[in-house]
């Protein structure tokens, strides 16, 4: 492709996106990117040689005007960035103009992580024992258990279980290979005896729905909506927030923060930092009572 339009230079890289990313994450650029085409063409922009600062810098402020959300502002910017990334890298641009904007301000407030005696009351409410029922209860238990994404967990094939582990796709397609805990595994070993009645035997997934195929992103988020208020939980449950959960309840009683980062498969420390709401007070307590050179000596007369 020598000299490609802008929406042809859009196609070309989320072809190529879509190789070594997730298909949310290709979903989300793709939304990002049209809605920037769109932009673009309104101001009569088609090449790629007119991406520049100032283009960039008006898109993201159209964007924010009509009242888009500080977290998505911050992922238009992303993706539209490494789109330009792509660009230099194809000596089609030759620097990123984007990365002279700063990502928009993030709003503090996280996920309230579930109560630790009302999510095991949640998890151990009886179910009628059916294939869909036993199935709902793995996805749970294994959600809690193991602190998988979404999307983690509908990408699992059965083949991705082992006896106390589960190998899961994190983000920017890195492996990673997580506990699975007792009650999980009870719960998923229910599950896989009764699987068949609803998958065909050459079905992969280990999730499946009514017809015997994958359970999607939207199938999993209303199956877990629709759980919590069956079973009396008096708040609105989705996969973010058990992840979230996941992560608090076991920084809580472990204070290993490492151990938490590796099991959440985040790349930077500070990213868990921020997702745990890690007690920092009690992080300088620890600090002061362990370090060598913490206390000060008392001065010598």
């Amino acid at each position: 492709m020598d000299n490609p339009s802008l929406e042809d230079a859009v196609a070309a890289y989320l072809a190529q996106l879509a190789t070594r990313a997730s298909p949310a994450t290709v979903a989300a650029y793709r939304q990002d990117l049209s809605a920037f085409c769109q932009f673009a063409q309104g101001r009569g922009v088609t090449e790629i040689s007119e991406l520049d600062t100032p283009l960039a810098r008006a898109f993201l402020g159209a964007e924010r005007s009509r009242g888009l959300a500080p977290r998505s502002l911050a992922r238009r910017r992303a993706a539209l960035s490494r789109f330009a990334d792509h660009l230099v890298q194809h000596h089609w641009l030759t620097d990123n103009p984007v990365s002279l904007l700063r990502t928009p301000k993030q709003p503090s407030h996280l996920p309230r992580p579930l109560d630790v005696d009302s999510l095991a009351h949640f998890l151990d409410t009886p179910h009628d024992g059916s294939p869909l029922a036993l199935r709902d209860q793995a996805m749970l238990e294994l959600f809690y258990s193991s602190g998988l994404r979404l999307a983690e967990l509908a990408a699992l094939n059965v083949s991705h279980l082992t006896a106390n582990y589960v190998r899961v796709m994190g983000k920017g397609s890195k492996p990673r290979q997580v506990p699975v805990g007792g009650r999980a595994q009870q719960a998923l070993a229910a599950w896989l005896a009764c699987r068949d009645v609803l998958a065909p035997s050459d079905e992969v997934a280990l999730f499946v729905g009514q017809r015997g195929k994958r359970l999607g992103h939207r199938g999993i988020q209303k199956r877990l909506a629709q759980l919590s208020v069956v079973r009396g939980l008096p708040e609105h449950l989705h996969p973010h927030r058990l992840r979230h959960s996941f992560a608090s309840h076991l920084l809580e009683s472990s204070q290993d923060l490492r151990a938490v980062q590796e099991l959440l498969g985040h790349a930077n420390l500070s990213t868990t930092q921020v997702y745990t709401r890690l007690d920092w007070q009690h992080l300088a307590e620890s600090y002061d009572a362990a370090h060598p050179r913490a206390k000060r000596r008392p001065s010598e007369s």
